[in-house]
């Protein structure tokens, strides 16, 4: 048994959570290509799919072998909602809206999820549920300034909101499966669901060519770089890496701490729009933005009952 390092996981769960909020820009450069959003979701889930697998090949081969049963069925649901659907309506998301809108629009599942638990579920939740709500409709109409019409674009919003519908769902299909079997094959498995999936829909081989060079966009539009190197950034760094760096931590901090932390990928999403895409927000939609992780963090605390990490995307 490995002995608990509650700074090492903190550590860990801060290098995931930056990650995964560059992994949002580098996503975008991508997609600036030749490549659609289908082409880009099969090429992310393929390559990390074959990136699990060969971990799984070289260090824990027990991995490797098929759930059975009721167990595989919750890993197919895993893969077709917690992955497909996820990584398609959130690949869509960012090329529509401001970075950080769209994972902020994403991160309500924790409140849909506390909603599913408390209405569905019927478990037990602290009063501040209600608060965490409110204050999470309340941000989201500050930030979309919806006094002034919807300013976002819609298709955008719609497929941002289908996202935090899709990572709730995740969050819940993972939640009983992490807790019953370990979280490699879980994981592993979901991802080699999804890649038979989005190959049906998008052949891996029909995507075009990743020769030349695109642009980094924004404020680096002047600097370029290969598109396969993009891509193998967002497979390895984006998706592999973060994820393996949060499913460490989890063997040093309790999985409510390692959810808290992760919020901090919309902070960094937000401050990377502005920071390479040139995105702003005035000062009364940057108060609604804190109202929506304030809420966030509300409703993830609000359980009496523990949850599973949130899964990355």
């Amino acid at each position: 048994m490995t002995a608990r390092n509650p700074r090492l996981g903190i550590v860990l769960v801060l290098i995931g959570a930056v990650l995964f909020g560059l992994n949002g820009g580098v996503s975008r450069v991508a997609m600036a290509t030749e490549l659609t959003p289908e082409m880009f979701t099969t090429l992310r889930i393929t390559g990390a799919t074959l990136v699990f697998v060969l971990y799984a090949a070289l260090f824990r081969r027990s991995a490797l072998k098929r759930p059975t049963g009721t167990s595989f069925l919750l890993i197919v649901g895993l893969g077709l909602v917690g992955v497909v659907a996820l990584q398609l309506t959130y690949n869509v998301a960012i090329t529509r809206l401001p970075l950080g809108i769209a994972l902020l629009i994403e991160y309500l599942a924790p409140v849909l999820v506390v909603l599913w638990v408390r209405f569905v579920r019927h478990e037990e939740v602290r009063p501040r549920m209600w608060l965490a709500v409110s204050l999470a409709l309340v941000g989201l109409a500050v930030v979309s300034r919806v006094w002034n019409g919807l300013t976002f674009d819609g298709l955008g919003v719609v497929m941002a909101l289908l996202a935090a519908v899709s990572f709730a769902a995740y969050f819940l299909l993972a939640e009983h499966n992490v807790g019953v079997d370990d979280p490699l094959r879980v994981i592993l498995w979901a991802f080699v669901v999804a890649t038979v999936v989005m190959n049906l829909i998008q052949p891996i081989w029909t995507s075009p060519g990743l020769g030349g060079s695109t642009s980094m966009l924004g404020r680096l539009e002047d600097l370029s770089a290969a598109p396969w190197l993009v891509v193998a950034w967002v497979v390895v760094f984006g998706t592999v890496a973060p994820f393996f760096l949060q499913m460490v931590a989890l063997r040093h901090i309790p999985a409510t701490i390692v959810t808290v932390i992760a919020m901090l990928e919309p902070v960094i999403a937000n401050v990377l729009g502005w920071a390479w895409f040139r995105e702003s927000l005035t000062p009364v939609q940057v108060l609604g933005a804190l109202a929506v992780l304030g809420g966030i963090i509300l409703a993830q605390t609000s359980r009496t009952t523990a949850p599973a990490a949130l899964p990355p995307q």
